[in-house]
């Protein structure tokens, strides 16, 4: 178990609806006019990219994965506490009557709350399993690996087709040969 009184840990905030933009710049506000960048690591808005088409035309649309929601890195204390829930929009943190549960490791990887840097040692013509993610329980063998943006191209067997699909790094594992 982790202690939340020493280590940051990822906490789930409820706000009001379209309220999300205003509470992160009035948390950023807070933790610049009380000095508590020791206390308040990381504040965000986990936000998706989806293409929308308007009038024949199409463009990339930056939208809320979650709307409702602020995800808050910090190192947890009942006045920090107090101090958020009394922020301006903000409902009250996710978990039992409005205490905080830290996020798990697994739940931070989902959401891509961090960076995730993974020490691959993986080459062209690997076989791989993909572990994670909507591709999860395919073998493929990598065709193409792209380092800076941590992904891989992988070979795969769908539908009785051999088809090119992009994964993250984290997402697959290297298959004994």
């Amino acid at each position: 178990m982790v202690d939340v009184t020493t280590t940051p840990c990822w906490y789930i905030l409820h706000t009001y609806a379209g309220y999300e933009s205003m509470v992160k710049d009035n948390l950023e506000r807070l933790i610049e006019n009380n000095n508590l960048q020791e206390m308040i690591f990381d504040v965000k808005i986990p936000m998706e990219q989806t293409i929308e088409e308007k009038n024949g035309k199409r463009k990339i649309v930056e939208r809320k994965l979650l709307p409702c929601y602020v995800f808050i890195k910090m190192i947890y204390s009942n006045q920090l506490w107090y101090w958020i829930t009394n922020t301006r929009g903000v409902t009250g943190f996710v978990g039992p009557q409005g205490r905080p549960i830290p996020l798990k490791e697994a739940e931070i990887r989902k959401m891509r709350l961090e960076e995730i840097v993974v020490d691959a040692d993986f080459t062209v013509g690997d076989m791989v399993n993909v572990d994670s993610g909507p591709l999860e329980g395919f073998q493929g063998r990598i065709t193409e690996l792209n380092d800076a943006a941590q992904k891989a191209k992988i070979n795969i067997e769908m539908f009785g087709r051999a088809t090119d699909v992009e994964v993250e790094y984290i997402q697959i594992r290297k298959i004994a040969e």
